[in-house]
């Protein structure tokens, strides 16, 4: 058996996901060890033709291509596990690129840890086009995710899960504890996710350990048109609708909504101290993603 499969999810990216790809035959660890594979999830751009040549270009590494005719990023990165065949699966997505050390981190954490199930790495924010101004840290978080947690092998902080886009679990979690739920994740260009939520839920529930891998450091590339206000708003609604969603399922819905109040207080309290200093951009920007949220949370959505 392979001792990892690196499984991405695309989706009408062509030019991004090569960028991923070069990133993923730079890696260090041997390439007998490892696969890479691309799940189309129904591409109508360039994606299969572009991804054929990279392949042809690249025939010593372990690069396939399936593909996946349900519509949504769950489906697909379910899809991605199930052609895989490695004994650890990490997962990424196609707007990113990772470092060299990515693959053999993650080989190295599962190797020397029994009790790990799971785990993540750093996630770090591109800005081509430039950060703007109106984006604090508290904003950012639901666009690129950023992620460190120092440079040593760790458990998760509690509260915090790997991201999305770089996760890593054993092949046999998988089998005890399933795969994404395919309610939740983001279908085209809708933007309801939850679905890592709510595979790591189960895995809190059942007690099961993931760690920070520093090691496994991942680019996360963000465009000119996730950069708008438009999007933002767009993005923290659906935030708050998968976290409904996921209420609905745990029977919870009551402590949501009262947590999210509590977050009000603590949101009025930044958006106070950014008008004193001035910053008004960025009190605007928090408020509507507040706004948003809470919006979701409260909606007739399931």
């Amino acid at each position: 058996m392979l001792r990892l499969s690196l499984v991405i999810a695309t989706y009408n990216r062509a030019e991004s996901l090569l960028v991923a790809l070069q990133s993923v035959i730079e890696q260090d660890a041997p390439r007998s060890e490892w696969e890479c594979v691309v799940v189309n999830n129904n591409s109508t751009d360039a994606t299969e033709e572009r991804f054929a040549e990279f392949a042809a270009a690249h025939p010593d590494v372990q690069l396939r291509m399936v593909k996946e005719m349900r519509q949504g990023l769950s489906y697909a990165r379910n899809r991605g596990i199930g052609e895989s065949e490695g004994e650890y699966i990490a997962i990424i997505d196609d707007d990113e690129r990772i470092a060299p050390e990515f693959i053999s981190s993650y080989i190295a954490l599962f190797d020397s840890t029994p009790d790990a199930v799971a785990a993540g790495g750093p996630i770090v924010a591109e800005y081509p086009s430039g950060k703007p101004r109106w984006m604090s840290r508290f904003t950012e978080r639901p666009i690129a995710n950023t992620m460190y947690f120092g440079d040593e092998v760790c458990l998760f902080p509690a509260g915090r899960i790997p991201g999305g886009g770089n996760m890593a679990l054993r092949r046999s979690a998988v089998r005890r504890y399933g795969v994404f739920d395919t309610s939740l994740g983001y279908v085209g260009e809708q933007l309801i996710g939850g679905e890592e939520c709510d595979l790591f839920e189960r895995l809190q529930i059942a007690e099961a350990k993931y760690y920070y891998v520093p090691g496994a450091v991942m680019y996360h590339i963000i465009p000119k048109e996730k950069l708008t206000e438009e999007y933002l708003s767009r993005l923290s609604y659906n935030v708050g609708v998968s976290q409904l969603r996921r209420a609905r399922y745990y029977h919870r819905i009551g402590r949501v909504k009262a947590k999210e109040c509590l977050k009000w207080v603590a949101t009025l309290l930044i958006m106070a101290w950014y008008a004193v200093t001035l910053q008004w951009n960025k009190a605007k920007h928090l408020f509507i993603m507040r706004k948003q949220i809470t919006r979701g949370i409260w909606s007739k959505n399931i």
